[in-house]
Formats: C-alpha cells, sequence, structure tokens
C-alpha cells in the first residue's frame, strides 16, 4: 500500500493528531507553521499534497492565503480546509488551481477521497509529463527506430546541436544509421526548410571531389562544357552532409580546413569568393584519432570537425531495440511487397535478439526483407530467417562441448549458452533470459550451477519457455 505524504499548513495541532488518527495508515500527515518551511517542502518535493487549515480566528489568514497563492503552480496540488467565513477564499483559490476544498471540520471520508484523487492526479500528470518529454525527444527523429538508453542519447544530442551552427561528428560502425541522424539534426533545426545535401565522400573519385564539393567555371579543365554549382552552393543556408570524411585525401583535407576556416570557397578555375552559408555535418565509420596518430587525416581538421560528437551503438549492444526495429521493417515491406505479413513467432524473434548482427540495422533491415518474401503466411517463423541464424552447428557444438555423457555435455552447454547471455546483455539477465527463449527462474538456475560448480544430475527438468 502506498503511502499519501501530506504537509498540514496549520498551527492546530490537535487538528494533525485527529487527522493521522482518522484517515488512517495509509496517509503520513505531518505539520508546518510557516510559509518559509511551506516553501522547502515544494522546493524538495517532501510530501505529495499540501492541506492549507484557513480558520477565521487566525490572525496569519491573510499570509497564508497568499502563500497558498503564490505556490498553486507547483507541480504538488494544493486541497483547501476553511470555515464557513472563509469559504469565499477557499473558492478563489480553487478557481486559482487548488485541486480542491472541503468544509472545516472536515468530513474524514469526503477528506480521504479528495486526498487521494488530488495524490494520484498528481502522479498521472507527472508519468504524462515524462512520457511527453520521451515524445519529445524522438520528434524529428521519427525515422530512427528505438527506446533504449543508447537510443535516448543519441535523441538528447541531436535536439542538443539542432539548432547550433556547429560542427557535428557522427561515428559509428557501418549500417547504424549515421545518415539518418544527420537528417534528423537537419530537420529539427531552423534549417529544416532548407536543402539537405548527402555527399558520399568516398565514391566520389579523388580527382572529381573537388569540383564536386566547391564546383567549377567553363573551362576549368578538360571537359567542362560550362559553370557549375558544387555541393556547398547548391546546399545554400541549409546542410550539407559529409559522409565517409575519413576517406579523403591530404590534399582535399588541406582544402577542406580553408574552407571551414574562412567560411568561403572559389569554384575551380575561378576567383570570386563565395560565403560558405551551409551547416556542415560529417561522419565516418573509421577510428579518426588512429589515423591522425598515423598522419593519415590531419590533426587540426579533426579538431575542426570534432566539437560536437555523436556515437551511434552497434545493434548488438541494445538488442532490446530489435523487436521494435525489425517490426517497423515489418510493416513496411509487408505494405512494399503488397503481402500480408503481420507478425514474428517467438523463436523468430528470438532468433533475431540472439545473432551479433555484424551488419547492424542495415544487415536486419535485409533479413527482414528476406522473411517476408519467404513468408507464406500472415507470420514470419524461424525457417524464413537465413540459416545461420536457426541454429546453432553441430560442428560448433562439439567445439564446445567437453568429453562425457550425451546429458552432460547438453547440461554443460546450457551453462555456456546462459553465461555468454549474460555477458552479451552486460549482466541483464532479464534480457539474457529472453534472447535464450527460457525463463529467468531457469537461467538462475543454470547460473548458480555454473558459480557453484555442483555436480550433473541428470534430472530431466525443464522450465516453461516464457
Amino acid at each position: 500500500m502506498s503511502i499519501t505524504r501530506v504537509c498540514l499548513y496549520s498551527e492546530d495541532r490537535a487538528l494533525q493528531v485527529l487527522l493521522c488518527s482518522a484517515l488512517g495508515k495509509e496517509f503520513d500527515v505531518f505539520l508546518v507553521f510557516d510559509k518559509e518551511r511551506v516553501a522547502e517542502v515544494l522546493s524538495a518535493q517532501e510530501c505529495d499534497v499540501v492541506m492549507l487549515d484557513l480558520n477565521t480566528h487566525h490572525e496569519l489568514v491573510q499570509e497564508r492565503i497568499a502563500c497558498a497563492r503564490s505556490s498553486l503552480d507547483s507541480p504538488i496540488p494544493w486541497v483547501i480546509l476553511a470555515d464557513d467565513g472563509l469559504r469565499p477564499a477557499a473558492v478563489d483559490l480553487v478557481s486559482r488551481g487548488a485541486y480542491g476544498y472541503c468544509r472545516r471540520p472536515p468530513s474524514i471520508r469526503d477528506l480521504r477521497i479528495m486526498l487521494r484523487r488530488a495524490h494520484e492526479g498528481s502522479a498521472l500528470k507527472k508519468q504524462l509529463q515524462t512520457a511527453q518529454e520521451q515524445l519529445d525527444l524522438v520528434t524529428g527523429c521519427d525515422r530512427i527506430i528505438g527506446s533504449s538508453l543508447q537510443m535516448q542519447q543519441v535523441y538528447r544530442l541531436v535536439h542538443c546541436v539542432a539548432d547550433l551552427n556547429v560542427s557535428v561528428l557522427i561515428t559509428g560502425q557501418s549500417g547504424t544509421g549515421k545518415e539518418l541522424i544527420a537528417r534528423a539534426i537537419h530537420n529539427l533545426g531552423n534549417r529544416s526548410s532548407r536543402p539537405f545535401v548527402a555527399v558520399p565522400c568516398g565514391a566520389i573519385p579523388e580527382t572529381l571531389i573537388e569540383a564536386e564539393l566547391f564546383g567549377h567555371e567553363k573551362g576549368a579543365y578538360t571537359g567542362t562544357v560550362g559553370a557549375r554549382e558544387g555541393f556547398f552552393e547548391q546546399a545554400g543556408d541549409g546542410t550539407v552532409f559529409l559522409d565517409e570524411i575519413g576517406e579523403l585525401s591530404l590534399l582535399t583535407q588541406v582544402k577542406l580546413l580553408r574552407v571551414l576556416q574562412e567560411r568561403e570557397f572559389s569554384r575551380l578555375g575561378g576567383n570570386r569568393l563565395i560565403p560558405l552559408r551551409a551547416r556542415l555535418v560529417f561522419a565516418t565509420n573509421r577510428n579518426l584519432a588512429d589515423m591522425v596518430a598515423k598522419g593519415k587525416f590531419r590533426e587540426d581538421l579533426y579538431y575542426r570537425i570534432n566539437v560536437v560528437k555523436i556515437d551511434t551503438p552497434p545493434l548488438q549492444e541494445h538488442p532490446e531495440d530489435i523487436p521494435q526495429i525489425a517490426n517497423h521493417f515489418l510493416r513496411t515491406y509487408s505494405q512494399m511487397y503488397q503481402k500480408k505479413v503481420e507478425r514474428f513467432e517467438p523463436d523468430a524473434l528470438a532468433a533475431l535478439r540472439s545473432h551479433a548482427w555484424p551488419g547492424n540495422v542495415r544487415e536486419l533491415e535485409n533479413v527482414i526483407q528476406r522473411a517476408i518474401v519467404l513468408a507464406g503466411g500472415d507470420t514470419i517463423h524461424a525457417s524464413d530467417l537465413p540459416q545461420t541464424m536457426q541454429k546453432v552447428s553441430v560442428d560448433g557444438i562439439d567445439a564446445l562441448l567437453p568429453a562425457g555423457s550425451f546429458e552432460r555435455q547438453i547440461h554443460d552447454f546450457k551453462i555456456r549458452l546462459a553465461t555468454e547471455a549474460i555477458r552479451e546483455t552486460n549482466g541483464n539477465k532479464t534480457l539474457a533470459a529472453r534472447s535464450l527463449c527460457i525463463s529467468r527462474a531457469y537461467l538462475h538456475r543454470l547460473v548458480r550451477l555454473a558459480e557453484t560448480g555442483v555436480p550433473f544430475e541428470a534430472d530431466g527438468q525443464e522450465l516453461a519457455v516464457e
């Protein structure tokens, strides 16, 4: 049973004793005499409800009414207790935001109901506020799927830099969604109505990269027919996303560094300086710090682009997001391929969660597309997944198992699987149990056997799958 903490703003100790006795164990009533202490209680959120006692015979009644009026914007609700002479003041406080009003002396039944509802309403508002804050984080990042702590941190950083003209470096393995994050930064910021220009630096030949970035004038080099705007000009006041920035040559890095420092550039074959108005966002799947140490990436450029760094986590570090991402792809490609595939069977989801995903979200996307094509009904089964995800090979098991009886080998292999699953989920046993499709209780039993080294006994016991 939860306890509702009630701060009684009154000088009447007898009323406090009465309420403590009459309201029951569900309520904890403590007395506060002065407005300074009320302010401390509200600031520290030491109570769930404030109950203001108004008595026409008390000389500080106007001070207490003023205190209540100035504090009604607090997230903690106020309940007013007033005798008939102060009913207008109580009604005024309710109109200004107090939760409710009870006559003095109060009906204990009515007061209990009011205090309980005031507390529940306040708690619900806090939950809604928290949910709205989480929703606000994701708003504008709608193409990025995931609600894990790692992804929440990414959302926070995206929101922090969206409106700032600051260089952002997005790092992470291939397939983790770096371009989606760059687009989210653009869409959330004050440049969202302007162009977003994505430049795959690794796909453009070194001999053409400068002309693509800066543009060229007519006759700048052999084969040019006319003048052409580069990506920096095309973006205007928008965003230029330089993907695979680690693939640029040292010579191109020097020229890019000068553009970042001077905030201006000129087309190839031209002398006119053009201001750089676009915001630049960079991304790489390489370790630029190591490249700097090896002399393959300029240190001054590295510090110029690495003002705010956003790390995109590999999929295996947030497996709790896999069902959400997989269902998103299921809806998307089922509609695209015009197949009514609506769900995953538990074994299929377990196989998806236990896979290492070296190709990250892009690999998961391809696997779901394949499964939708192969699915014979409205459900994706484990048999619709690639062979490597359906079961561990017999050769792999034989390599791990110790010599001994068949039952002992199976038993020891279960312990190995449990230990490995706990390691992969960073000690989260609930996630580990789900990834193995076993109950948490059975996982604990396997862990205890591994820790204590209790000799194996072939009891054949299995627990129900969650």
